[in-house]
C-alpha cells in the first residue's frame, strides 16, 4: 500500500502516485457571481424604494399625483376690459333726417328714439349732400369726439346703419340719416341688450378647464 493510500482504501480504491487527492468538489465560480450580482441588485431595490418614500413625505410627487388625478390648476382671475364712460341715451341729443322720398319717415322715426330715453333736435329732410344718396339703412353722424362715446350708443338703435365722423364738427349733436334700405329701427329689446352689453362688457380671460 503506497503511503498516500488512506487508512481503509484499499483493493480498487488503492491510489498510486505522489500527489494526494483532493476529498472536496471544486467550487463553482458561476454561483459565486450570480449570488454577488443578486445581492448589488437587491441592495439598489431598497435604496430606489427609500427615495421614494422621502419623495412622498416631502411633498416631491406633489404634481405627478395632480397630473395622474386630473387636478386642475389655478385658476386665474378673469380680466375685465377697460369701460369707457358712456352717455346715457337722455345726455345724447339727435338730429333725424329724411334721405328717401317716403314721406313722414323722420318724424315717426323720432318720436319713436324719444320714447327710448333720446333728446329729439332737428326733424326733416336730408342735407342737399346726402338726399335721395344713401342705398343702405342709414348713416349716423357726429363729431370726432364721439366716435367711442356717443355714436356707440346711437348705434344700438339702429345697428346695420354706417358710422362716420366729421373732425370740422364742434357741437355734440349727432345725425341720425334715414336711407333706402331702411325700415325700422333696431327692436327695442335687442337695442336694450345691447345697450346693456356695451356700457357693462362682460369680463374676458383665457378660457379654464372645467373641474
Amino acid at each position: 500500500m503506497s503511503m498516500l493510500t488512506p487508512q481503509g482504501m484499499g483493493g480498487e480504491y488503492r491510489i498510486t502516485g505522489s500527489k494526494y487527492p483532493r476529498m472536496r468538489p471544486r467550487r463553482r465560480r458561476g454561483r459565486l457571481a450570480f449570488g454577488v450580482v443578486a445581492s448589488v441588485a437587491a441592495l439598489g431595490l431598497i435604496g430606489w424604494g427609500t427615495l421614494q418614500l422621502i419623495d412622498v413625505f416631502t411633498g416631491g410627487g406633489k404634481k405627478a399625483s395632480a397630473a395622474g388625478t386630473g387636478a386642475c390648476p389655478p385658476k386665474a382671475s378673469p380680466s375685465a376690459r377697460p369701460t369707457v364712460a358712456l352717455p346715457a341715451p337722455a345726455k345724447i341729443t339727435v338730429n333725424v333726417y329724411n334721405a328717401t322720398q317716403r314721406t313722414g319717415l323722420a318724424k315717426t322715426t323720432a318720436d319713436e328714439l324719444k320714447k327710448r330715453g333720446f333728446m329729439i333736435g332737428e326733424v326733416g329732410n336730408a342735407p342737399a349732400q346726402f338726399d335721395k344718396k344713401i342705398k343702405g339703412t342709414g348713416i349716423l353722424l357726429g363729431p370726432a369726439s364721439s366716435l367711442n362715446t356717443s355714436l356707440p350708443v346711437l348705434a344700438t338703435q339702429l345697428t346695420t346703419a354706417e358710422r362716420r365722423t366729421d373732425a370740422a364738427r364742434k357741437a355734440p349733436t349727432l345725425d341720425l340719416i334715414l336711407g333706402d334700405a331702411f325700415k325700422t329701427l333696431t327692436t327695442k329689446p335687442e337695442a336694450d341688450r345691447a345697450l346693456t352689453k356695451l356700457t357693462a362688457p362682460e369680463p374676458t380671460g383665457a378660457p379654464t378647464k372645467k373641474c
